[in-house]
């Protein structure tokens, strides 16, 4: 079956009696080239398992497949079930039919390899999922491209965030191209955009994340104020941005991850 067709695309959902539903993010990506360069930066051996979240139609599913891995892939859209039955017939395919925000991703084996078109409003909390399960030696996610800048920005920059720091304490990004909305079955009014990750062994760091999100909880706001204002002693944090050589005015998002975990070991330390 050839879902690189809009035409056998449309088909398989008006016979079905289907449609892309909104609530579920579904933009079906349609385009073979573009399939092909997902496929291959992923970097798979042949037989080894890749995990999806969002099969959708299965178009991802099925390249990944037929590219020689073993796909394990979690969708919440049981009205796909009968699509599935026909579109990943034959295939090393496993569908389990969960959501991907109370999935336990602890349970996966380490080392495991992820990829996914990503539904865009689910896209931030699950990937910081993945990475907060120490899971997966490499996560290639198609994403809306301003949650990819997100990914990849750096302290000062507009979109500087809580995700930029999350993705740079668990490991090293890359964005790799972009991709038209054109491309995709319906076509979303924004351009989408693939990004690598490849995790390092780093645990997470919960009180670092506190630290962060407080940080960031008001960006208008200084980051001393910004702390005070969640319940971070005075004393302790005026003390901390002085031995770090930071300014009383500076901001959260003015932070690197190295400053921010120096800031951190301070506040909980016997300054």
């Amino acid at each position: 079956m050839n879902l690189t067709s809009l035409s056998t695309v449309r088909e398989l959902l008006e016979r079905h009696g289907l449609r892309a539903d909104r609530r579920f993010g579904q933009n079906f990506l349609i385009d073979a080239h573009y399939l092909r360069r997902i496929v291959e930066a992923v970097g798979f051996a042949p037989g080894e398992t890749v995990w999806e979240v969002g099969p959708g139609l299965g178009t991802l599913t099925r390249a990944l497949a037929l590219g020689g891995a073993r796909v394990v892939s979690l969708e919440m859209d049981r009205r796909l079930e009968p699509v599935h039955a026909e579109t990943l017939a034959g295939l090393e395919v496993r569908v389990i039919w969960a959501d991907a925000l109370k999935f336990d991703w602890t349970q996966v084996p380490p080392g495991s390899l992820f990829a996914a078109n990503l539904p865009y409003n689910v896209a931030t909390p699950i990937i910081t999922d993945l990475l907060r399960s120490g899971r997966f030696r490499r996560i290639v996610v198609l994403v809306q491209k301003e949650v990819a800048q997100r990914m990849v920005a750096q302290p000062g920059s507009p979109s500087y965030s809580v995700l930029s720091l999350r993705v740079q304490h668990h490991a090293k990004a890359k964005k790799l191209f972009d991709l038209p909305p054109g491309v995709f079955y319906p076509a979303p009014k924004v351009t989408s955009s693939l990004i690598r990750l490849d995790p390092e062994p780093i645990p997470d760091d919960p009180e670092l994340f506190r630290l962060i999100e407080a940080a960031f909880s008001q960006r208008r706001k200084t980051l001393r104020n910004a702390l005070l204002s969640r319940g971070y002693p005075e004393a302790r944090v005026e003390t901390a941005l002085e031995r770090l050589s930071l300014s009383p005015q500076v901001r959260g998002e003015a932070l690197s991850l190295e400053q921010f975990r120096a800031l951190e070991g301070l506040l909980s330390s016997d300054i």
